[in-house]
């Protein structure tokens, strides 16, 4: 589940029991429900509205069960659940479970009704600590439950775990959210499963390092692999493959009958990118930066426009494009429901959880090209409450679809509110009776009736039972394979291509009418190592094109670079799926294919797409073709950036000698293309002569007032351009590059100019200077802000606002503390330093600030939570209050500074409550990627903010007012976790209770 800023809530401790009482799903209430109300379990479907043409009931509740994480759906219709009462179990002190262990739990319905009737406890014990994937298989059950995997088993039957083993171990930390996830069983009788961004490494059950089949490391290390990734492995684990990675927090990925891999991925919070992936096999999808591993708010060549976009760096070549951009979000559990008890728009479709938007949704999908379009279908959402937070979707064996409802006011993240509540629906058509029977499986034709059932454990069992027969299930196999529904048929053909004339199936397959047969049939030929030659080089589906290049892959078929130029040609210069099939294709082979595709004639119909796979290459041969896209005539440079960037992904000793070759070109408009080849250069690789330097200086004009401008004269050094910058400032004012530029200045000797215009009588431009060096908050602008401060040779108001631009960061409150300890600080900046130091968000100072100046003076108490919300709030003047006190590190809308949560939409995810709790609180919940870190620089200063990305040579850090740093790895004396939030934890006070109404009245209204 998602990290975003959560709260608690005290409520009373209810322990579920080993046997349920049966949940009444029928409220008696008539009327509005009160807060109270609508809480209880009689009253949860009424809080929640259903697809038409299907019903919600209510299968199980608190107390038989709470908080449950993830979900799966044994054969005989037994729901399975891992709970977390222990999520965060530092703020529970005290409660018995802390010493038990998390449970695994077994809900039966044992009269049919749709309730469940029993809740067992299969296993508990503290080594299960807030899990968060559940797979049943048989008498097999995988647990996933970071940094761990267990496989528990039940020898004699009895619903317990009698044997426990480790399958994987060494994935991320404790109850950490973003690591290892569900695991989930193939068509093709393979373990599939996914960790997140925390995961970072992978160890096998003995502790071993686990490599790929090439000998590569399989972890967070760039070398090939970054970030979260997807995983296949045999049933014991071993033969362990990344099949994609570079994604942030893939929560459970999703495999259809064919092969095919679904999941969704949750973005950075509040910056609306939350997505839905289709996934190429071995493709990188962009959190990172592929080469340098840098976050996405870097600032890098041919940046998307968006931020939803940018936060995947779609631009970049080598980047699998999205099936489906969702907005914001907390997503969570998703199987594919091949089943037909629900409405056609669901069926053989994704189904997940979406808990931050309070919903559970289909996702239908639509050929298209090399990939698919998609849409969104809701099934189930809340009507009223809020609290409805859908943790996973299962499939029943009837066809049914059972949630998981983490039920609570917040998404998971850093910490729990409700320990108690935990709520299980079954969604079906109305008046369908929960009806499972378990399935027989004495023949094959048994097994063959059971493998076509929707539920996963009981297509485990058939599969099972038909690969163990052997050759004995081919008859049954074949009738099946031979039927109208091509997922029995894909199915069928996964478990005739094991069989040891699997090969002879493969390639009649091969040549089925079905493109998706055809592409089950590539997958199972790659598996089992069946070659076929160019047999699919023309084939008529750009579909199944691709899926012969994905085969491709670090192939060493000796007519693979043939094969892979012919389908090459056929590329279309539109379908961005196919393009990034041609790269995963030509990965480790790039030399061989690209000079084979070079040697076929132009593509005269899509001249586009020669330009494509030239910018798509990494291939020496490739840069001077780059090079000569981007001389040519009639491109604008700047609408080429993507030419320039591609250069990003060549060694320097490669692009180094083409990018100077730029700088002597004749095009109209050449300066921008020096300005652009000039960023891209490495700045000690540049010829210090008399003709450079004038290149240079004619390509800054190019950027002048912009981000751009200040990196050229920062990246070399130039200290002609000072007058520049410093009017660049003061043109700037309200602009994100004021400090950026205020700190370029005075790096490159600019302080006499500064200082002067300071003791102008311009004050309007001593003002926005001042403004500036608060932005910048790096030593030299600090030391001039004291200097300032403590010259009274300047106005007071200037000297005031000095004060308050000192107090900005972590050495700027030091320094200004330490002015008023050493008693230096002017006595008519008592009033405004006071204020500034007393609401400091740096903990230390503010304490030593208040004991100083109001030893006396109690905190000011606010009311309980449930007093504020009784007292009606005022949203415009809420949303003057943020500009005020908010805006500052926070983005709602278009107002504000990007450096905490962005808040634009935050009313659909949290409840009042849960807001205030946030802001009164803050420290009690940190969302994922937002902890903040002390450094100790070598030199002596200190920086405190949070990573946004970080390199092999240095760490982005963002500080409190949204300006960012560059740490050199190098200079960096030590690092620690910063153990309070960046978020000031004085801010409910240093307003008025109105004031704090208000705003989260504001906030609260924020929605999709």
């Amino acid at each position: 589940m998602k990290h975003i800023y959560w709260f608690i809530l005290l409520l009373p401790v209810v322990i579920g029991a080993c046997q349920a009482n049966k949940p009444t799903s029928t409220s008696t209430v008539e009327g509005p429900l009160t807060e109270a109300q609508q809480r209880l379990p009689e009253n949860a479907v009424r809080g929640l509205k259903t697809r038409e043409g299907l019903e919600t009931t209510l299968f199980a509740s608190e107390p038989a069960i709470m908080n449950p994480t993830n979900m799966d759906i044994d054969e005989k219709g037994r729901v399975w659940i891992t709970e977390a009462y222990n999520y965060r179990n530092e703020l529970n002190p005290g409660h018995p479970y802390k010493q038990a262990g998390d449970r695994i739990m077994i809900l039966e319905d044992l009269d049919g009704d749709g309730k469940s009737d029993t809740a067992k406890v299969f296993y508990q014990d503290t080594c299960i600590n807030a899990a968060l994937g559940i797979c049943v298989l048989g008498n097999k059950v995988i647990v996933s439950c970071s940094p761990n995997v267990f496989i528990f088993t039940d020898t004699d039957g009895d619903d317990k775990a009698d044997k426990k083993e480790l399958l994987f171990r060494g994935i991320g930390g404790i109850q950490h959210d973003h690591a290892i996830h569900a695991f989930t069983f193939g068509p093709d009788g393979k373990l599939y499963f996914n960790f997140g961004n925390a995961g970072d490494s992978i160890l096998d059950r003995n502790g071993n390092v686990i490599k790929d089949a090439e000998g590569r490391l399989i972890a967070n290390k760039g070398m090939p692999y970054r970030q979260g990734m997807i995983f296949r492995c045999n049933l014991d684990g071993s033969d362990l493959e990344v099949m994609a990675h570079n994604f942030r927090n893939n929560y459970e990925v999703a495999v259809d009958a064919f092969g095919n891999m679904w999941q969704s991925d949750n973005d950075d919070d509040g910056n609306r990118a939350v997505r839905i992936n289709y996934i190429l096999e071995h493709g990188n999808y962009g959190y990172t930066d592929e080469v340098t591993g840098a976050g996405w708010s870097s600032r890098r060549m041919n940046m998307e426009d968006s931020i939803p976009y940018r936060h995947w760096h779609l631009n970049d070549p080598g980047v699998v494009p999205n099936l489906l951009q969702t907005g914001a979000g907390s997503p969570t559990g998703m199987v594919v429901y091949e089943g037909d008890l629900l409405p056609p728009v669901f069926r053989n479709q994704m189904i997940h959880g979406e808990p931050g938007h309070n919903v559970v949704r289909a996702y239908p999908v639509k050929k298209q090209g090399g990939g698919y379009t998609a849409a969104i279908e809701n099934i189930l959402e809340s009507s009223t409450d809020q609290w409805f937070r859908p943790s996973d979707v299962g499939v029943a064996p009837d066809g049914s679809l059972f949630v998981a409802d983490w039920y609570d006011p917040g998404v998971g993240g850093h910490q729990v509110a409700d320990l108690d509540r935990g709520r299980i629906f079954r969604v079906a058509p109305a008046g369908s009776k929960y009806k499972v029977s378990p399935p027989v499986l004495n023949t094959a034709a048994d097994a063959v009736t059971a493998l076509k059932n929707p539920n996963l454990s009981t297509r485990y069992l058939a599969w099972t039972k038909l690969h163990n027969m052997g050759a004995s299930a081919e008859k049954e196999l074949v009738n099946l394979y031979h039927s109208n529904n091509p997922r029995y048929r894909a199915r069928a053909l996964w478990l005739l291509s094991k069989l040891p004339n699997g090969a002879d199936y493969i390639k009649t397959a091969l040549r089925d009418k079905d493109e998706d047969i055809r592409i089950t049939a590539i997958r199972a030929a790659t598996e089992a190592g069946v070659t076929y030659g160019n047999m699919l080089v023309t084939d008529p589906s750009p579909a199944v094109r691709r899926q012969a290049l994905l085969a491709m892959y670090h192939s060493h078929e000796a007519d693979m670079p043939a094969n892979w130029a012919l389908l090459a040609a056929q590329y279309d210069g539109k379908d961005r799926w196919y393009l990034e099939a041609l790269g995963i294709g030509a990965d480790s082979n790039w030399a061989a294919c690209f000079d084979a595709w070079r040697k076929l004639p132009p593509n005269k119909q899509h001249p586009e797409a020669d330009n494509d796979i030239i910018w798509r290459a990494r291939t020496p041969a490739a840069l001077p073709l780059l090079a000569a896209l981007i001389q040519r005539e009639e491109n604008d440079p700047m609408q080429n950036k993507r030419y320039f960037r591609a250069f990003d992904f060549y060694p320097a000793k490669e692009s180094t000698p083409v990018l100077l070759g730029l700088l002597k070109g004749h095009h109209p408009k050449q300066d921008y293309i020096n300005a652009l080849a000039f960023m891209q250069l490495d700045a000690g690789a540049l010829p210090r002569t008399g003709e450079m330097a004038k290149l240079l200086h004619n390509a800054l004009q190019v950027f002048k007032d912009r981000t751009e401008f200040i990196d050229l004269v920062r990246k070399y050094k130039l200290r002609d351009q000072n007058e520049t910058l410093l009017q660049t400032i003061l043109n700037k004012p309200a602009n994100e590059i004021q400090g950026y530029a205020m700190k370029t200045l005075l790096e490159c000797g600019g302080q006499p100019l500064v200082v002067k215009r300071l003791q102008g009588k311009d004050t309007a431009a001593a003002f926005i200077l001042v403004e500036a060096m608060g932005k910048a908050q790096d030593r030299p602008n600090r030391e001039l802000l004291t200097a300032l401060i403590r010259n009274k040779v300047y106005p007071a108001p200037l000297r005031e606002l000095a004060a308050r631009n000192l107090g900005r960061g972590w050495d700027g409150y030091a320094d200004l503390w330490s002015l008023v300890e050493r008693k230096l600080l002017p006595a008519d900046l008592d009033t405004v330093t006071k204020d500034v130091l007393t609401h400091a968000w740096r903990q230390d100072v503010k304490a030593k600030a208040v004991a100083y100046y109001e030893p006396a003076v109690v905190n000011k108490a606010l009311p309980p939570v449930e007093k504020l919300l009784a007292i009606k709030g005022d949203i415009p003047n809420g949303k003057k209050v943020f500009a005020s006190y908010c805006s500052s590190c926070h983005l709602a809308g278009n107002t504000g500074v990007n450096f905490g949560p962005a808040l634009s939409e935050i009313g659909s995810k949290l409840t009042k409550s849960a807001i205030y709790e946030a802001i009164i609180h803050p420290d009690a919940g940190i969302s994922f990627g937002f902890e903040g870190y002390f450094f100790q620089l070598k030199d002596g200063s200190q920086v405190l903010g949070y990573i946004a990305s970080q390199t092999d040579e240095e760490i982005d850090v963002r500080m409190a007012g949204g300006q960012g740093v560059k740490l050199r790895k190098t200079n960096i004396a030590s690092r620690k976790a910063y153990e309070h939030s960046l978020m000031p934890t004085g801010l409910a006070t240093a307003m008025s209770q109105q004031e704090l109404v208000d705003l989260v009245e504001y906030l609260a209204s924020l929605k999709k």
